[in-house]
């Protein structure tokens, strides 16, 4: 497989060795964080007018979905402000060079291996996704939970080692990770017997001197055993720590992940249903017609809402899981292949990255009709960012207008049959010829229920 290694342009390379030009750039995204809880906090109860729901839930979201993760990956963990006050807690600096090995004001615990894994993050994800309908729209909720994201992860930092909170916790971690595995961009070594035969393993456990003083990996990846960009933050601490100038950032074909079979479970494969079935949730509460869906969901608390929780709890954590079990064992039974728990069990996982351009792919076309319909909000929250009745840059009396209304849809159907057919190509990649159908024919049902929902 042809790959471009972006670390041999030395302008690129000096850039990301450099600690400033992340550092400024996670800056302003803290403070763009801390003004968006201020602002759900302090300003207007009106969500499209405040700061905190427009540029989080709208621009950010849209950003995130239609760019960064396809193009970039796990790019955004890279400049997240989320983990920065308990990273400075932990180093006992703000930027480096490393002072010390040691954790300043953190206990460094490891994290309890029990608890290892995405297990949490899809908890907290469909933790999230149950009272999304007032996150997305109620600045103070908006604040509340963006307030709640950054004392975990300040508390997290207090107790355990590295980004304890990124690697087990984050519900957006969880997803970047899993569709990370789709975007052109990967952090590699380009020589795994240097990394054999290096013994201070300074990319894992940090240097304290030198030109390559720095921290070890604070995802808690070792570099030389990377396969897949599910467990790497993409950092670039390694770079900087790393003696033999063996890190490579490649350019590679899109979805190479997807070909490892290696490391996949089924929390892997829960977060690709959780994240398809909350993808159809949200179609439907955010742009379908159903009025009663919509009041019910954002009703929390009520006797509605709770019949709205069940729904969907019940499609994402039991009709999808229980339709994919079926779809893998017809695989495995057209394929001749056993029918027995652990073969059962692998099928699940293994044809799950089925789930992953599919997901994306919903996502994404979710995204392209929200934030084409919610864009012009970004100018009035931008120049009043608590509706306050300020003017800052001119954009206070804009009015809302849809943005594309005649494009998004013929797009929403590119996007969605692109994913449907490459979701059709990996099933065949794990199953193989007409074993493949049953997952193919799964895929097919979620996408046109995704079609129907967001095209009519």
């Amino acid at each position: 497989m042809t790959k471009l290694d972006l670390l041999r342009f030395p302008l690129i390379k000096t850039l990301l060795r450099s600690r400033w030009p992340q550092f400024l750039v996670r800056l302003l995204a803290l403070a763009g964080f801390v003004l968006a809880v201020l602002a759900g906090l302090l300003g207007t109860p009106v969500g499209s007018r405040s700061f905190a729901i427009v540029f989080v839930w709208i621009l950010w979201w849209a950003l995130l979905m239609l760019a960064a993760v396809p193009l970039f990956g796990r790019g955004w963990c890279s400049v997240c402000p989320i983990p920065m006050p308990g990273e400075w807690a932990q180093q006992g600096a703000l930027l480096g060079p490393l002072q010390a090995l040691t954790a300043r004001w953190s206990l460094g615990r490891p994290w309890p291996r029990r608890l290892r894994g995405i297990w949490l993050q899809n908890a907290a994800f469909v933790l999230v996704a149950l009272f999304s309908a007032r996150v997305l729209t109620t600045p103070l909720v908006s604040a509340l939970v963006l307030g709640a994201y950054l004392l975990v992860a300040l508390v997290t930092s207090l107790i355990f080692e590295r980004r304890a909170f990124c690697r087990y916790l984050c519900p957006v971690g969880g997803f970047i990770g899993l569709y990370s595995q789709l975007a052109p961009l990967e952090l590699r070594v380009r020589d795994t017997a240097v990394c054999a035969s290096h013994r201070e393993k300074t990319c894992y456990n940090g240097s304290l001197e030198g030109p390559y003083a720095g921290y070890g990996c604070p995802w808690g990846a070792f570099p030389g055993g990377l396969v897949r960009t599910t467990s790497c933050g993409l950092c670039m601490e390694c770079l900087r720590t790393c003696p033999h100038d063996n890190i490579a950032l490649n350019l590679r074909l899109p979805g190479a992940d997807l070909e490892q079979r290696r490391g996949r479970g089924l929390d892997e494969a829960y977060k690709g249903l959780i994240m398809l079935g909350s993808a159809l949730a949200y179609s439907a509460v955010m742009l379908g017609p159903w009025g009663a869906l919509k009041a019910a969901a954002f009703a929390v608390g009520s006797l509605p809402w709770l019949g709205y929780a069940l729904g969907f709890l019940t499609l994402v954590l039991g009709v999808l899981p229980g339709l994919f079990l079926l779809a893998a064992a017809a695989g495995q039974r057209l394929a001749g292949r056993p029918l027995d728990r652990r073969s059962l069990k692998q099928a699940f996982a293994q044809n799950a990255v089925a789930l992953v351009p599919l997901g994306l792919a919903a996502w994404a076309a979710f995204s392209l009709a929200f934030a084409a319909s919610s864009l012009t909000y970004i100018p009035v929250a931008l120049s009043d960012p608590f509706g306050w009745g300020w003017d800052l840059f001119g954009g206070a009396g804009v009015g809302w207008t849809p943005l594309m209304s005649g494009a998004v849809p013929p797009l929403q159907v590119i996007v969605l049959a692109g994913g449907i057919l490459w979701a059709a190509r990996s099933a065949v990649d794990v199953q193989g010829g007409r074993a493949a159908l049953p997952v193919i024919g799964f895929c097919l049902l979620a996408g046109a229920g995704l079609l129907w929902l967001l095209v009519g």
